[in-house]
């Protein structure tokens, strides 16, 4: 019998009057937990079906401790690759039974602290966090409550939790040393990750989103006998008109190449040269992080480092539900590699007065670094 407009919603004693049976056997029935016969759940199950009953998660969740479902936190559900991420979190605790409570954080910490405090008012039986900063106070708050933690594609130094996430450190030096093979000396990087870290040496431990990234520019150089010039970083940018003025920044500055720490920046980016009149690769080469269907259609199609996102996701998923269940034994999680995928954003510095290819600089013979770029910590921006 199904539920009219106007008409109260159906409570567990509606459901234990219809079904005969103890408005305890009822709720036992309803909420899956303690002792209830074949038979009597069956009574019960088949009565809730004929009223239209629809279950009180809260008041299930108190009585069961859990509500089978789950939050996640991301900094910003417009980057395709939150979207794609939580995607594959999304398919992967459905397989377990569970659903998803997602909020949205603008990548501000006071805002992932009142997303995390109201998921667990919510009582959800585990949580997965981009982080928006190397802050842990109240995602070690989660683990002091009990409740499971997976971290998205950014560590926590310090923070004894699962990481999914991938290693682009390889495909990063590859893209930075064609650049530097082509003559590129003044190679720009934009990110809206604001963090000091983000300046970090090769030898350094690496803890911001994009530090890592930017270690391995800074590798590519060393490796070639060079040094990349750090004021040609750009980070802590905020909407498209800063990212945008930072591009005209950076050409003012002589950059030749620019590499845009993930797809939302990059489109802005190639926006921002093609309203200067500014031809890619011939005037500008570009990189971007993350590989998006655009980007191979463009003319020219992008050049990108491009990371299994929706993998990335889905194994968070995956191991948050084995967590929440209790699951022992379980292996580390190894990050996912990276990959330069090359199109023709790429292209050989430029005589201003000629239009013909540079002369290219002699590279000194490589140095030899302290750290193996393959052992940095990926994130993303």
């Amino acid at each position: 019998m199904a539920k009219t407009a106007g008409q109260r919603e159906h409570t567990v004693a509606d459901v234990a009057r219809e079904a005969g049976v103890s408005k305890a056997q009822a709720a036992r029935a309803l909420g899956e937990y303690g002792a209830v016969s074949d038979a009597v759940r069956s009574r019960v199950v088949a009565a809730a079906e004929r009223l239209g009953y629809r279950p009180n998660q809260l008041a299930r969740s108190m009585n069961t401790g859990r509500s089978l479902s789950v939050g996640v936190v991301v900094g910003d559900i417009e980057n395709p690759y939150f979207a794609l991420a939580t995607r594959g979190i999304s398919d992967a605790v459905e397989e377990h039974g569970f659903t998803v409570v997602l909020s949205n954080t603008s990548e501000r910490l006071a805002a992932e602290r009142t997303a995390v405090e109201m998921l667990m008012d919510k009582r959800v039986d585990g949580l997965i966090v981009a982080p928006s900063t190397t802050e842990a106070g109240h995602l070690d708050s989660v683990l002091q409550a009990g409740r499971p933690l997976v971290l998205l594609d950014r560590g926590v130094p310090g923070l004894p939790v699962d990481l999914a996430g991938s290693d682009v450190s390889a495909a990063a030096v590859e893209a930075a040393e064609e650049l530097i093979a082509l003559g590129h000396r003044r190679i720009g990087y934009i990110t809206t990750s604001r963090n000091d870290d983000n300046r970090a040496s090769p030898q350094e431990p690496l803890s911001s989103p994009v530090a890592s990234r930017v270690a391995a520019l800074a590798q590519a150089f060393e490796l070639n006998g060079l040094r990349w010039d750090e004021s040609l970083l750009r980070d802590g940018l905020r909407g498209e008109a800063s990212i945008a003025s930072a591009v005209d920044d950076l050409v003012r500055d002589k950059a030749t190449a620019l590499i845009a720490s993930d797809s939302l920046i990059g489109q802005v980016v190639i926006a921002a040269l093609q309203q200067k009149g500014l031809r890619i690769p011939d005037d500008v080469s570009v990189l971007m992080y993350d590989d998006q269907p655009w980007a191979r259609l463009l003319n020219p199609p992008i050049t990108v480092i491009a990371q299994p996102t929706y993998d990335i996701g889905y194994t968070a998923g995956s191991r948050l539900a084995a967590l929440i269940q209790r699951r022992s034994g379980l292996p580390p999680l190894s990050p996912f590699p990276g990959r330069l995928i090359r199109r023709a954003s790429f292209g050989p510095v430029r005589s201003a007065h000629t239009g013909a290819p540079d002369a290219v600089e002699p590279l000194e013979p490589p140095m030899q670094l302290a750290t193996d770029a393959g052992n940095s910590t990926c994130t993303r921006d």
